[in-house]
């Protein structure tokens, strides 16, 4: 499925490197720079054939470090949907290294997709591929942030700037507020499962989710469309729904005791900043290694779909075990404590590239042939040198013990 979806996503790439008038007017612009998506390979073939100096940016978290070029050791590097942290043992460095195997073949088949689309829209001879165009970015901007994420290895072309949406809380609507006032001391769950799942329209989910919260003492605040919401599931007494939520501001809020999400990642960083602990419920994408940092930094817990039944007793162990908050709140402390936000890093930056270019940061190693990176041409030199040396010192030795025999044979004669 993924992969029609980028063949989807190619021959619309096709269309819009083909409608002359549109690329035209864009390279008329002159762009200083150009900021794009890296999630789509067709940013960077428009940025290609506008000829433009661009920035990489990642919306997920170091999912797509192929994409920078960025050292990724297995031993502790966690592949894509690995569900492995940074702490493995043999058999979860074996997986990940298989795992690393898969990524790089995945990799192949996406940048197959569309080769059809450059062979049609670039002349033979300047045709580009999508691993060098990746790696020409004079900048990588990555949405994810180390108080959630493990810690790697980075390129000085690489920033990170994940909190982009988080900041301090605004006062609520006044309907909302009296909502909140009328819970007490118990205080209030936020629900959202993301801007592309407004609404789960399955009854069956619903009603476990539903059945989960009612055994809650908390007012459940969840972002679900009231016209969406199935006739033959009654919502318990104790949820309120809303169409949309501050959900910003709610997590900022002092009676705020629980975010219940998809585990998207701003949602996730959201609730860092403000010391919120989680359960997730992940759905697709990223969203599954998300929640494994979140388990991993004792942010909170994760349940998958086909386990709602576990979710009432997931809550109540988030909300009454103190270590959940007490972790929530020293990541946000670090978080906090950055000594630049993420928002003056992405505009500083983007700046200094702007002004100086991006060649200062980008590694020779990134040109390197794979051979020549991992140093194999030089392993098997040193091997060469050894297997020769160790060959004609067993001849010397041969020799020298056929010259004693002989030797001794002589004079015993």
């Amino acid at each position: 499925m993924f992969l029609n979806f980028m063949g989807h996503l190619a021959l619309q790439c096709e269309l819009i490197l083909g409608n002359t008038s549109l690329m035209d007017s864009l390279k008329a612009e002159q762009f200083d720079v150009v900021l794009i998506d890296a999630f789509n390979p067709c940013s960077f073939l428009v940025a290609e054939k506008l000829q433009a100096r661009f920035l990489a940016v990642h919306s997920a978290n170091f999912w797509s470090w192929y994409l920078a070029g960025l050292p990724s050791p297995m031993s502790y590097v966690p592949a894509t949907r690995s569900l492995l942290s940074d702490q493995m043992g043999f058999w979860e460095r074996l997986k990940n290294s298989a795992m690393f195997l898969g990524s790089w073949l995945t990799e192949r088949m996406v940048y197959a997709q569309f080769d059809q689309t450059i062979r049609k829209c670039f002349p033979p001879g300047s045709q580009p591929t999508l691993s060098e165009l990746y790696l020409k970015a004079e900048l990588s901007i990555y949405n994810t942030d180390f108080t959630l994420d493990f810690a790697r290895p980075l390129l000085p072309n690489v920033v990170y700037v994940g909190g982009l949406l988080s900041k301090p809380a605004k006062p609520l609507p006044q309907d909302l507020e009296d909502i909140i006032l009328k819970a007490g001391d118990e205080g209030f769950i936020v629900v959202s499962f993301g801007s592309m799942l407004a609404s789960v329209n399955l009854p069956v989910v619903l009603e476990e989710i539903n059945a989960a919260f009612s055994r809650l003492p908390q007012l459940v605040i969840w972002r679900h469309l009231y016209t969406h919401w199935p006739s033959e599931v009654l919502p318990a007494p104790n949820i309120k729904l809303v169409d949309w939520l501050p959900q910003n501001d709610l997590l900022g809020h002092p009676k705020a005791r629980l975010l219940v999400t998809h585990g998207g990642l701003n949602s996730l960083l959201e609730a860092v900043y403000h010391g919120v602990p989680v359960i997730g419920i992940p759905l697709f994408g990223d969203q599954f290694d998300n929640m494994v940092r979140v388990e991993a930094k004792g942010l909170g817990l994760t349940i998958q779909v086909n386990q709602l039944q576990a979710l009432g007793n997931a809550m109540a162990t988030v909300i009454e075990d103190k270590r959940y908050k007490a972790s929530a709140l020293t990541l946000s402390h670090i978080h906090r404590s950055h000594p630049f936000p993420p928002h003056q890093r992405l505009v500083r930056w983007v700046d200094h590239i702007v002004q100086h270019g991006g060649s200062h940061l980008r590694p020779f190693g990134l040109d390197q042939p794979w051979y020549q990176q991992y140093l194999l041409d030089v392993i098997l030199f040193s091997l060469a040198v050894v297997s020769m040396t160790v060959y004609i010192v067993t001849k010397l030795l041969k020799f020298a013990v056929g010259c004693l025999c002989s030797g001794g044979k002589l004079k015993a004669a």
